[in-house]
């Protein structure tokens, strides 16, 4: 079973804005590119497991900017695996050297659903029992060290 994942990546110049510094809303196209991660990590695919994963619920706290190509370290962690949705934790840090400052810290949470192929309306579910056994949440003291992480001032 797995409980998270941290990839990384560069900024690219597409993802700043007229001033230079990475727009807000990239940073959760940063957590999506976690996410598929850690379900290819599981031996899954997000888009092809047989249900959907919209996001019910976002929040995310900027410390620092980013800008065209720092290097950035994304931690998604499974913090709660309900019945019907997975809740993450996420820090997004800046990598310089051997030093990781983090930048951005949030949460997700991502509902399970099916789709009616006629008429496009969702509905909750159960997570299936053959994805539920490869997702646990992450252990307490894990999900502590991510959030022990001092918050750029």
């Amino acid at each position: 079973m797995a409980y998270g994942i941290t990839v990384r990546r560069r900024v690219e110049f597409s993802e700043t804005d007229m001033v230079r510094i990475v727009h807000f809303s990239n940073y959760f196209r940063y957590i999506e590119f976690a996410e598929a991660a850690f379900f290819r990590s599981i031996g899954l695919s997000i888009v092809k497991c047989g249900v959907g994963w919209p996001r019910v619920h976002a929040e995310f706290d900027y410390k620092k900017p980013l800008r065209f190509e720092d290097e950035i370290e994304i931690a998604l962690l499974v913090r709660e695996r309900r019945p019907r949705s997975l809740l993450y934790a996420i820090s997004i840090r800046k990598i310089e050297g051997d030093q990781a400052t983090e930048v951005a810290r949030g949460e997700l949470i991502v509902a399970c659903v099916t789709r009616d192929p006629e008429s496009g309306e969702m509905t909750a579910v159960a997570i299936p029992d053959a994805i539920a056994a490869l997702i646990e949440p992450a252990p307490q003291e894990t999900l502590e060290e991510l959030m022990r992480t001092p918050p750029a001032a």
